[in-house]
This record gives C-alpha cells, sequence and structure tokens, in this order.
C-alpha cells in the first residue's frame, strides 16, 4: 500500500503481512460451548458444610431451607445463596484485652476501667463465651451480633460493677459478679432475638489502678491468710475433736468393763469366803484340815520336795543334802 510521506511528497509502500482468516465457528460447537458454560454454572451449585456448621440456604433473598454437615447442592448464584454459622463451638468475646498470639495479650483501658459503687476505680477483663442455637436469629436478626455482645457485655459489667465494692470485686464477690452479669447479658440478647445463648462469663483480672495495686495485693493477701489460718483451724478442731471424743468413749467402755470384772470377781470372792464360813461352822476340824492342805498344795505346788526317813540323824538341813542325793541338784 502506498502512503504519502508527510515531510516531502515521496510515496513510500508500506507491506501489510497475511493475517490468518477467522474459522468460522458452527452451530454444534456453540452448542458445546454453551453446554460446558451451563455444567460449570450448575457446578458451582454443590457445596459442603463442615461437621461444626449449619448453612441457610436462601433463593433471592428468601429462606427456603437449612442443612447440616456434609455435601448439598443448591441453584447456583444468582438464584440460591448460600451462609454459614458455626453452631456447635464454644465462641468467645473478650472485653477489656484482646489475645495477641503465644498466650500474649494487650490491655485494652478504654473497655476494662470502670467506676465502682464505692467511688473507686478498677480495671476488669474479663470473657464471654456463647453458642447459637438459632442460626437463623443470629444472621439475620442483627447486623454484626458478635460486636453487639461485646458492647452488652461491657455495658452489662459497669453496671454490675457500679453497685459493688472494690474489696468485693477483688476478693470474694466474683463468682456472685460472674452470675449477675450473665444473666443481664442473656437477658439482653434475647430482648434482641439474637438466637445466642450465653455459657459463661469469666473474670480474668480484676486489679485496682495501678497507682495503689500493690496495697490492695497486700490486703487481699491478709484476708487470704485469714482465711486459709481459719480453715486450717477448723480443719484441725475437727480432726482432733472427733479422736479425743473417741479415747474418752474407749476410756469410758474400758472402765466400765474393769468395774464390772472387780464387781464380778468381789461377787464371787463372797461367795466362796461365805461358803467357806458356813463349812467351818458345820465342821470346824474338816474345815482347818482342808484349808491347811490347800494351802499347802498352793505353796509346795511346782517346788522340789524331800522326804526323810526319821531314822536318818545328824542331817544338816543347809549342808550334806548333795551327798544324800548323790550329788543331783
Amino acid at each position: 500500500m502506498a502512503q504519502k510521506d508527510p515531510w516531502g511528497d515521496e510515496k513510500i509502500d508500506i507491506k501489510l503481512p497475511n493475517l490468518p482468516k477467522m474459522p468460522k465457528v458452527g452451530a454444534s460447537a456453540f452448542v458445546i460451548i454453551i453446554v460446558i458454560i451451563f455444567a460449570v454454572w450448575v457446578g458451582t451449585g454443590f457445596f459442603s458444610v463442615k461437621a461444626d456448621q449449619m448453612a441457610v440456604v436462601k433463593r433471592f433473598g428468601k429462606i427456603v431451607k437449612i442443612v447440616g454437615s456434609g455435601l448439598h447442592f443448591h441453584l447456583p448464584f444468582p438464584i440460591e445463596t448460600i451462609d454459614r454459622a458455626e453452631v456447635t463451638k464454644i465462641h468467645r468475646v473478650e472485653v477489656g484485652f484482646r489475645t495477641i498470639r503465644n498466650g500474649q495479650f494487650k490491655s485494652v483501658p478504654k473497655e476494662s476501667l470502670m467506676l465502682t459503687g464505692d467511688e473507686n476505680i478498677v480495671s476488669i477483663d474479663l470473657i464471654v463465651q456463647y453458642k447459637i442455637f438459632d442460626i437463623k436469629k443470629f444472621l439475620y436478626n442483627v447486623v454484626d451480633v458478635r460486636k453487639t455482645i461485646k458492647d452488652v457485655t461491657e455495658s452489662a459489667i459497669r453496671e454490675v460493677a457500679g453497685k459493688e465494692k472494690i474489696d468485693d470485686l477483688l476478693t470474694t464477690g466474683k463468682s456472685r459478679i460472674q452470675t449477675e452479669t450473665l444473666n443481664i447479658i442473656q437477658t439482653v440478647l434475647n430482648e434482641y432475638d439474637t438466637g445466642v445463648k450465653v455459657v459463661a462469663v469469666q473474670l480474668q483480672d480484676v486489679e485496682p489502678p495501678r497507682a495503689v495495686v500493690d496495697s490492695f495485693k497486700d490486703v487481699a493477701s491478709a484476708k487470704e491468710d485469714k482465711s486459709r489460718f481459719i480453715n486450717e483451724a477448723e480443719s484441725y478442731a475437727n480432726e482432733i475433736i472427733p479422736r479425743a471424743r473417741a479415747k474418752a468413749a474407749s476410756m469410758i467402755l474400758e472402765a466400765e468393763a474393769y468395774q464390772a470384772e472387780k464387781t464380778e470377781k468381789a461377787k464371787g470372792d463372797t461367795t466362796r469366803f461365805l461358803e467357806v464360813l458356813n463349812n467351818y461352822k458345820a465342821a470346824p476340824d474338816i474345815t482347818k484340815k482342808r484349808l491347811y492342805l490347800e494351802t499347802m498344795s498352793n505353796v509346795l505346788k511346782n517346788k522340789e520336795k524331800l522326804i526323810f526317813d526319821s531314822q536318818i540323824k545328824n542331817v544338816n538341813p543347809f549342808v550334806g543334802l548333795d551327798n544324800l542325793m548323790g550329788g543331783r541338784k
């Protein structure tokens, strides 16, 4: 193709390369392409739900069904869409602090610092644990349920702390405060119809302002020591008193048994003496002889006895017996 030079009258010839001609697409190929596109579009309707999840299927924004874990199918976008939520998991919301990683956390003073009923300032960190019991309410009744729970929790703990003394917050009142806070949070969430059930409220750290934290810790430590000493004393008393009572009961039983034994023995001795006395009165000589023989029997029992003939004379009772006995001892 010839073209005029813009800086002169000379013409320049430019040759264009031969471009390949586009093949004509037949009707059958077009149908195949449409079928493939349709198959891919239908394939996007398959979805899976994890074991701890449930899913809501919406058709043009209207809920048509709720499915559990497993593989399911819905009409592809934009006809139907799905929303998932973990319904068996215990979720948690942190107020007053944030967990970063590896057990580390950072404080959020804007949320944790609050005024107590006796006009002291205290820092409270707490965790709220909750479960989803109605997935439809959880997904569609409130825009951001997690933020709502955090805001309601912060409001509830401020309400409870505003009626409590700082000593109760720091020591013995934690369990009661957790229960009261949980009840307030659950009441508000029910009014909002969030589909959430609060499982637990746990106070993590309850501390006074940093300027006086050491003094407060000393007071708390002293109260804990007092409680510990009381518990130890009560435990010692509970151990010693039953033992002393058991020992006293045992001594009483032993004394009663000793008394009964001595009484019965005395009665037996009295009865035997009266029998001997009656026998003596009936036959004094015979009784005297019998008593003599019984006494000698008791005295000489298990003793070695030597009987001498009346004809043996000049026998020293202390010397010479060995010769008579043949040296036997």
